[in-house]
């Protein structure tokens, strides 16, 4: 009777992180893909029959991936460089992959040696994928047909800038998935069904229960449940680590964020007049202690030293700096850095009320004479900024949700809510503000953390109207914030972040460092 195993290995959410450094600094640091490639290649080693995916995000989200795209964008995509060295089979494109434009997106994929999967994601004007394709088959010399179906979030036209999605529409995953899976079993006649979605989990994985709102930006659970005829759901986008759990059935991985994880799927597989899978079952592979491949690191050695001559050339003076030593307190009191991020925002926008965050516990902030690499490296999000008119008791629900970023105070260390696995809370969804003058009270359960909610030193009309700049995900309601959805733009700034926090350098002789410590959080 004849047998065969299959090792499934995925990436997801590397975000740029190429090499294992910290850019603001350039401490080494324990990830990056070049790291996951020596991982890759140990397990090529040992299994015949191996398929290697990444979930999306690939493209954005360090100073390399940034200055590539808006810098200097001669030669091939470094992030794609090394997927073509690694062999990638596929990749699914991710909602990071349109913050740059499409035509970043459009020359990622001519440039891959590989497919690029985007069922769901459909030209308006004919109906047929955007990208790629639908799915690829893989079928190994024993015979075994395995059957890959890439599907992404349809909440992309929440966030994303409109000129980068025109002419696109996101269909349902699950709708597109039930459509696609059918045809991979009937028609094709695969053996084994893999869906590679970028997206992840509202609902806890064993019990089902929501986690928060059901907003449909996270459809992993409702995957599992309605669509028949999947045996793997590999996921992403929450950077979330799941491992050893199964849904109705359906084996689930989510592999983390940043290229700290490698995860894999191992299957066992016999052959009773057709291939039936015999055994199964996930793993998240850790890579802070794997060797760097250095063959990987060479492709593109040339690229990362014209981003580090770019990095260092200062730009201007913050007197004193803005340098964050320790992030739970820069979370707990108003300090320097935030409020010059702020502060940014509202001379830009003109608006009297802003928010932002600490994306971060890796970000330092600014040193005194400050260079494109504290800002690149603090900013890291392509972002863009809209002036929002919202009432005063969506500001309040607002910082309700940013408040839940704490466990409850009972004493001793101030605790924060888990960065991974279900129910984490990503420090870049705690906004801190400026323009109002607020108190959260962490000791208070959840919904009862606001205590205290000023405008110019009279409490918030609650039903009062008032203009807030904040980026364009929050301002589409990305993080659960969805009292930011469908308000009223008052103001749309298509200028990236990091750019107008630039030319705010520039523009301003000596900038100080004063704070008006509008906002605290008590316990």
């Amino acid at each position: 009777m004849k047998e065969s195993k299959v090792v499934i290995l995925l990436t997801s959410d590397i975000h740029g992180s190429a090499l294992p450094i910290n850019y603001s600094d350039n401490r080494i640091m324990p990830y990056g893909l070049v790291k996951i490639a020596s991982v890759i290649g140990e397990i090529r080693n040992k299994s015949n029959n191996t398929i290697l995916i990444d979930n999306g995000d690939l493209i954005q989200g360090t100073p390399l991936t940034y200055y590539y795209c808006k810098v200097d964008s001669t030669g091939p995509n470094p992030m794609i460089r090394l997927l073509n060295y690694l062999s990638y089979d596929a990749a699914v494109v991710g909602n990071h992959e349109f913050n740059y434009g499409r035509h970043i997106l459009d020359r990622a994929v001519e440039e891959s040696n590989f497919p690029w999967l985007a069922a769901n994601i459909i030209n308006s004007f004919n109906g047929e994928c955007a990208f790629g394709r639908p799915y690829i088959i893989k079928e190994f010399q024993d015979g075994v047909k395995i059957g890959i179906l890439g599907v992404t979030t349809k909440y992309i036209p929440n966030w994303e800038d409109s000129k980068h999605i025109e002419g696109i529409t996101f269909e349902d995953p699950v709708e597109a998935a039930d459509r696609w899976v059918r045809y991979l079993r009937e028609i094709e006649k695969v053996d084994v069904v893999v869906v590679s979605y970028h997206g992840g989990f509202e609902r806890d994985v064993d019990s089902g229960r929501p986690i928060g709102k059901l907003t449909g930006e996270n459809q992993g659970y409702e995957l599992c449940e309605k669509v028949k005829g999947i045996d793997v759901l590999l996921t992403g986008h929450q950077h979330k680590v799941v491992e050893n759990k199964s849904i109705n059935g359906v084996l689930i991985l989510q592999p983390g964020s940043h290229g700290k994880y490698l995860g894999a799927v191992k299957l066992a597989l016999r052959f009773e007049k057709r291939w039936r899978v015999t055994g199964r079952k996930t793993e998240v592979v850790a890579v802070q202690e794997a060797e760097e491949d250095a063959p990987a690191a060479a492709i593109i050695k040339e690229f990362e030293d014209r981003v580090q001559s770019w990095l260092d050339k200062p730009i201007g003076i913050i007197k004193g700096g803005l340098e964050i030593k320790n992030p739970l307190k820069a979370r707990l009191r108003d300090n320097p850095f935030i409020e010059f991020i702020n502060r940014v925002q509202m001379k830009v926008s003109g608006a009297e009320i802003s928010c932002t965050s600490l994306f971060t516990d890796e970000i330092r902030g600014m040193k005194e004479k400050v260079t494109m690499r504290d800002i690149v490296s603090t900013y890291i999000y392509p972002n863009t900024l809209r002036v929002l008119r919202v009432k005063g008791k969506d500001i309040k629900a607002a910082l309700e949700r940013s408040a839940g970023y704490f466990e409850r105070y009972e004493g001793g260390q101030v605790r924060t809510k888990k960065k991974e696995g279900i129910g984490a809370f990503q420090p870049y969804n705690y906004d801190m503000w400026e323009g109002i003058e607020y108190k959260l009270d962490i000791s208070k359960a959840e919904g009862f953390r606001v205590v205290e909610l000023k405008h110019k030193g009279k409490p918030i009309d609650i039903e009062g109207e008032y203009e807030v700049v904040l980026n364009n995900y929050r301002a589409a309601g990305g993080g659960e914030y969805d009292m930011f959805k469908d308000k009223s733009v008052i103001k749309d700034i298509p200028t990236d972040m990091s750019e107008l926090i630039a030319s705010y350098v520039l523009d301003t002789e000596v900038i100080g460092t004063e704070i008006d410590n509008n906002w605290e959080v008590i316990y």
